[in-house]
């Protein structure tokens, strides 16, 4: 990687190495799972049924249904038969199984094999900037009412999560607008947490390597800042600058889960295109369990085909798919709490 324009270096994370019972990533919510079968999708349906005698039954998808949901909140219809099927096979053949009850077996006895199973039946399709409208209010209106909040005596302090952050560009997207309105050494505290269901993207992240392409969706300034070039067999990569990555930590979290480990709550949650592949009981305990994470004036970042129930007293709209929730005391109270 070769040299770019420098920002004065400081780490902004706080001293303590980590969050309750959060470990680094390593183990298996992602944003577009299950997006409509590909023609990957449909090879690999091909090769399935070369090592399995039939075709999945109802019970054995019935099977999967039950696990996949139970584990991670995903719900599967019968419409998605095709994808499961075809998202399991390299499964099966790596195992040289036969059958699927074969494999269910395997799943419900070895955890290892569960998080794989996962990983197998999720994409993780994610881009730099996405959902432009988000970060040009956070530019535009929220930042700006937080500076002038500091200059007024409240603490100079950012916490933000985003949850089933992918391979990372969201909050890498976010690290890069905040660190150009408060760049390193002007006494800002800035971290972003970043988590997802998946071990294999949560892999990625942590490296903060992209392809080359991936430079037309950063803003010219943030790519001339805050991203390093490729040289020689590098040529066709790009990198997460260091200072970028100092702000972000990934962890592997279930969305799921009845309780998050953070104990900070947070002045930004993004949770965007996540909520869409739960079903209708999980997406409102989720939503609850987030709300319980934002500081009172904090806001929540939802994906474009997302929303909250109408009956969310808490909760004002902002613009469509972002929330603030409501304040009765500043969400800029310093507590850490």
């Amino acid at each position: 990687m070769n040299g770019r324009e420098q920002k004065t270096g400081c780490s902004l994370l706080d001293a303590r190495s980590g969050h309750g019972h959060l470990v680094p990533a390593k183990a298996t919510h992602t944003r577009d799972a299950l997006e409509q079968g590909s023609a990957h999708d449909a090879a690999l349906l091909t090769s399935a049924f070369t090592c399995a005698p039939r075709a999945i039954s109802e019970t054995e998808f019935l099977l999967f249904q039950n696990v996949i949901s139970r584990e991670a909140g995903i719900w599967l219809s019968p419409t998605k038969t095709a994808l499961l099927v075809g998202r399991l096979a390299k499964r099966m053949r790596f195992y040289g199984l036969k059958s699927f009850n074969e494999y269910y077996s395997l799943v419900t006895e070895s955890e290892e094999e569960l998080h794989y199973m996962l990983d197998a039946i999720t994409t993780n399709e994610t881009h730099f900037f996405r959902e432009p409208k988000h970060f040009e209010l956070l530019q535009a209106s929220i930042l700006p009412n937080w500076v002038a909040e500091a200059d007024a005596g409240y603490p100079r302090r950012i916490r933000a999560w985003s949850a089933g952050c992918s391979s990372g560009q969201e909050p890498y997207s976010l690290a890069m607008l905040l660190l150009d309105v408060f760049p390193p050494g002007c006494g800002w505290d800035i971290q972003i947490m970043a988590t997802d269901l998946s071990t294999r993207v949560l892999d990625t992240a942590a490296r903060g390597i992209y392809p080359a392409e991936a430079a037309c969706e950063i803003p010219r300034e943030y790519l001339k800042a805050f991203m390093l070039k490729g040289l020689r067999d590098q040529a066709d990569k790009i990198k997460v600058a260091p200072e970028i990555q100092s702000v972000v930590r990934f962890f592997h979290l279930n969305l799921k889960d009845p309780s998050y480990p953070f104990s900070d709550k947070f002045d930004l949650i993004f949770c965007r295109n996540v909520l869409i592949y739960f079903d209708l009981h999980s997406r409102k305990e989720i939503l609850s369990r987030l709300m319980n994470y934002l500081r009172p004036g904090g806001y929540l970042f939802l994906g474009h085909a997302e929303g909250l129930p109408a009956t969310c007293v808490p909760m004002r709209i902002v613009i469509p798919t972002v929330y603030q929730l409501n304040e009765r005391c500043s969400h800029r109270n310093g507590t850490g709490q």
